[in-house]
């Protein structure tokens, strides 16, 4: 068996808006956005985020792959769900966090972690986005040896 590789998939409560502030504030670019419905009915079943090699999966709250496990039983949650705990982050590799975290403050992303430099190596930060999941962005990739 062979994985070739992991995209996760965060849910919000307003995907439009939400992939808006992620180009804005993290770099990101939107590659596709499958909506279902119309107007105010309208919702993201399924949208692809990219940034440089890295993808992210965007959809609507309660749509989806979060939305039950077939037997009604909720499998995911959003973070004001949880009073703003996440159970889990993104790390992402980038070139340079200097002007990263530079363009996620300006864009208003709540840094929960300033810009760090690591003793294992790397330096990065964390911030919540503008639903309150969780990313971190730095230099340290385990794969570069």
């Amino acid at each position: 068996m062979s994985i070739h590789g992991a995209i996760p998939n965060l849910q919000y409560r307003d995907p439009k808006a939400a992939i808006k502030w992620l180009e804005t504030a993290f770099g990101f670019e939107t590659r596709l956005v499958v909506p279902h419905g119309e107007g105010d009915d309208e919702i993201i079943v399924h949208a692809q985020i990219t940034c440089g090699k890295a993808m992210v999966m965007i959809s609507t709250a309660g749509v989806g792959m979060g939305n039950d496990s077939g037997d009604g039983k909720k499998i995911m949650t959003h973070p004001d769900e949880t009073g703003g705990a996440s159970t889990m982050g993104i790390f992402l590799v980038v070139d340079d966090p200097d002007a990263h975290f530079a363009r996620a403050q300006k864009a208003g992303a709540d840094i929960v972690k300033p810009l760090t430099e690591q003793p294992y190596g790397g330096k990065d930060y964390a911030a919540r986005d503008c639903e309150g999941h969780l990313w971190s962005f730095g230099t340290y990739d385990p794969w570069a040896g």
